[in-house]
């Protein structure tokens, strides 16, 4: 089980969450349920996350998990990135904005990903 690691940015946190890799639906569905729990224990707005989702599984069956786990994380998320989305991933993005009423940043690494969120002065204050 892979737990959240925590990026220092000066006195703030981003929590990254790295799903990469993981091949079989069952892996998913396992790290989905460890870090909805690890996130939804925190305070509500109170979360800058980064999540990689390079080469990992995917179809129809995870797009409507992580529609419901991103659902379920929203109060607790004040900002988030994503990295590493190929493919059908991309064609379900705006459906997935649209579903889960979150703007994610996609980036293309997780260097990228921490500075963009660090531009944003308002999320890392």
């Amino acid at each position: 089980m892979r737990t959240p690691e925590t990026i220092i940015i000066g006195s703030q946190k981003i929590i990254y969450l790295n799903f990469s890799g993981l091949k079989k639906k069952e892996e998913v569905v396992e790290q989905i349920d460890y870090f909805g729990h690890y996130i939804r224990k925190s305070f509500p707005k109170s979360l800058v996350t980064i999540t990689n989702l390079e080469d990992m599984y995917f179809n129809t069956d995870i797009f409507n998990l992580f529609v419901n786990y991103v659902k379920g994380n929203n109060p607790y998320v004040k900002s988030s990135a994503v990295i590493g989305m190929r493919g059908m991933m991309q064609i379900f993005y705006k459906t997935f904005i649209k579903l889960t009423g979150r703007n994610v940043i996609v980036c293309n690494t997780k260097e990228e990903a921490v500075a963009a969120l660090a531009q944003n002065e308002s999320v890392l204050v």
